[in-house]
């Protein structure tokens, strides 16, 4: 399920899993970065030659920065500019593609400037180019760091501007009302996995296989460190929320020498048994503790909801609410597949609690408007349309040709039919997100192994103890990888990215750590942030 950057059509996304998207080349430029045993066999260690002798490039080519393109929406005094990269590493002169970036300059002084910051928001699939406006919009969270650093994002490639990538046409991804994830016969079955056939054709039909072939996290990774040369760093300072934290985990491993600072943050477990079959199935068990919070919280505030004063009766009022959508779709558009789209954002994201509430209360009231308005596609939102697609062809691409993916139909029956049992909010739709990867038309690789390899600086890890998109096993077994890094565990929390929230306890940590490199001498547990009100 990719996280961060849902689409509402063919239910679900990544946060690791769901739904989720950077040296010293300058001089010595062409030595291939340490990356231990397991980088050095190979056609990794060709692609790592190839990384050294781009990111050499890149350094000497710099990036032209000017004003961004009118419709990308980035108005002054965000710039945008282009670093290439080689679609293939092992093949470091043959076809290039061009990557967005943007930034802001530092605000502060150029004593207090320490270099760029760059961001990635996860996905696989999302766009980390809005990271700037952090700083023209003056959130107070990263008024110190803004001081401190350009603030630094980018289209991964395959996504936005950089060299996107299509699965299906836009406005067939989109369509409502979708058959309901949860099947009812074998034939629902079958009419699903040949959805997700077709969607694995299409993919290298419309991508082309030379390209898929190369959507990868490491390929990913190598790029950031094309960025980084590209920028004038030596070294690279990084901030990865959910899918990003993987991202920043396989950097380090394969870089481990160009890392200054890095923020993990809602924590992708990096074992290579859990990427990424095994993540999603996890997410699942992780979705339906946090949508029960959410309904726990929903029956708190009856008086504003009136949708029940437990949790049971919250449930029955879902049950009810899927039920009439599956009979006849509210507003011809928004059937079952429709409502997990809009209404697992709140056991992603607090800030999504009182929205999905108050929508829900307004349905059950009679409102039935509100509920399409928020729920149903906007077909008329081409530009919009498109992002989602081309969001989910990424994600999809990167998650299939990341891993080793069971090819065996009877295995993901068996595993998501058990899971449905207990955990059904989501079990069948991310199931059928992730199908394609069961037929995926490209070699699957094999996952890098994330580990300590020399010269890698103390790691912050960041995780809510109830987030649902990436459970917090994935900081404790990334925090027992990283040798020296520091966890900060917000308990009793479960919102998805924690660095974009008020908690001093968090904010300040993670401020500290960008401006002066100093970590806690051990692993902090804080309490959780202010819980939504009504």
């Amino acid at each position: 399920m990719r996280d961060n950057f849902r689409s509402r059509s063919r239910t679900l996304a990544l946060g690791s899993a769901g739904a989720l998207v950077t040296a010293s080349l300058i001089t010595g430029a062409l030595a291939a970065p340490a990356a231990g045993a397991e980088a050095r066999h190979g056609g990794q260690d060709r692609q790592q030659r190839g990384a050294a002798i781009a990111a050499a490039r890149a350094a000497k080519a710099g990036i032209d920065w000017a004003d961004c393109p009118a419709d990308w929406g980035f108005a002054k005094p965000v710039q945008c500019g282009w670093v290439t990269v080689p679609l293939d590493y092992t093949k470091p002169d043959g076809k290039q593609i061009r990557l967005a970036v943007d930034r802001i300059a530092s605000t502060g002084t150029k004593a207090e400037r320490q270099g760029a910051l760059v961001y990635n928001p996860g996905g696989p699939g999302g766009s980390g180019m809005r990271f700037p406006l952090r700083v023209t919009t003056k959130n107070p969270l990263w008024v110190n760091a803004s001081k401190a650093y350009d603030f630094v994002g980018f289209d991964p490639r395959g996504v936005g501007h950089s060299a996107p990538i299509s699965c299906m046409d836009p406005q067939e991804f989109v369509k409502a009302p979708k058959a309901d994830p949860v099947p009812d016969t074998e034939a629902d079955k079958t009419a699903q996995r040949k959805l997700a056939k077709e969607y694995a054709d299409g993919c290298a039909e419309r991508t082309g296989k030379a390209v898929l072939q190369q959507m990868t996290t490491p390929n990913t990774a190598r790029d950031l460190d094309v960025i980084r040369a590209a920028l004038g760093e030596k070294k690279l300072n990084y901030l990865g929320v959910s899918y990003g934290t993987y991202l920043g985990a396989v950097y380090g491993t394969l870089f481990p020498g160009h890392v200054r600072r890095m923020i993990v943050d809602s924590v992708v477990n990096p074992s290579r048994e859990n990427i990424w079959y095994e993540a999603n199935l996890g997410q699942d068990i992780a979705f339906e503790g946090r949508w029960k919070d959410w309904e726990d919280w929903v029956a708190a505030h009856d008086s504003a909801f009136h949708l029940g004063t437990t949790r049971d009766a919250v449930q029955a009022k879902w049950l009810q609410l899927r039920a009439t959508a599956k009979a006849h779709p509210i507003g011809g558009v928004v059937g079952p597949a429709e409502l997990i789209s809009f209404f697992q954002s709140a056991p992603y994201y607090d800030s999504s609690w009182v929205p999905v509430a108050t929508v829900f209360s307004k349905y059950v009231a009679g409102d039935t408007q509100a509920l399409v308005d928020a729920a149903a596609p906007d077909l008329s939102d081409t530009a919009g349309n498109i992002s989602s697609e081309n969001g989910n062809a990424v994600y999809t691409a990167v998650e299939c040709t990341d891993a080793k993916w069971p090819t065996s139909w009877r295995k993901w029956d068996r595993d998501n039919t058990e899971l449905n049992k207990k955990y059904p909010f989501m079990t069948w739709a991310n199931a059928w997100m992730n199908l394609p990867c069961a037929t995926w038309p490209v070699k699957q690789q094999t996952p890098v192994d994330v580990t300590t390899h020399k010269g890698l600086p103390p790691v912050l890890i960041v995780q809510s103890t109830r987030d649902a998109a990436t459970p917090y096993q994935g900081a404790v077994e990334l925090h027992k990888r990283f040798r020296g890094s520091r966890l900060i565990t917000e308990q009793g929390a479960g919102s998805h990215g924690v660095t974009g929230l008020v908690n001093p306890c968090i904010n300040s940590r993670v401020d500290s750590y960008l401006l002066t490199g100093k970590l806690d001498g051990a692993d902090v547990t804080c309490t959780p942030h202010a819980t939504p009100q009504p």
